[in-house]
């Protein structure tokens, strides 16, 4: 892991692009799935903040091994928790 900045640099990138996709679909699709959409977007924003508070809050501060694999399940969950959310997009834009 190269630092704590640059992992919250990557969730707020990934989060960024979630929500500028349903902005986008909203603007193409004017009037449908309104409440699919903010329900994405809450979410979206509920990952978020979660992810924040256990960046951090980590685990085991004074082992360095449980504090790398927390981080490393906080990556993993960030990366399945945005690939979730784009799938409720497609799915929406079908």
């Amino acid at each position: 892991m190269a630092s704590i900045r640059n992992l919250k640099k990557d969730v707020d990138f990934l989060v960024d692009e979630v929500i500028g996709d349903c902005m986008l679909y909203s603007h193409f699709n004017q009037g449908k799935n309104i409440d699919e959409i903010e329900s994405v977007l809450k979410q979206t924003v509920d990952l978020r903040n979660g992810l924040y508070d256990r960046i951090n809050h980590p685990e085991g501060k004074t082992d360095t091994k449980q504090t790398k694999a927390h981080y490393k399940a906080v990556v993993n969950d960030l990366l399945t928790g945005v690939n979730d959310l784009f799938e409720q997009i497609s799915k929406l834009a079908k």
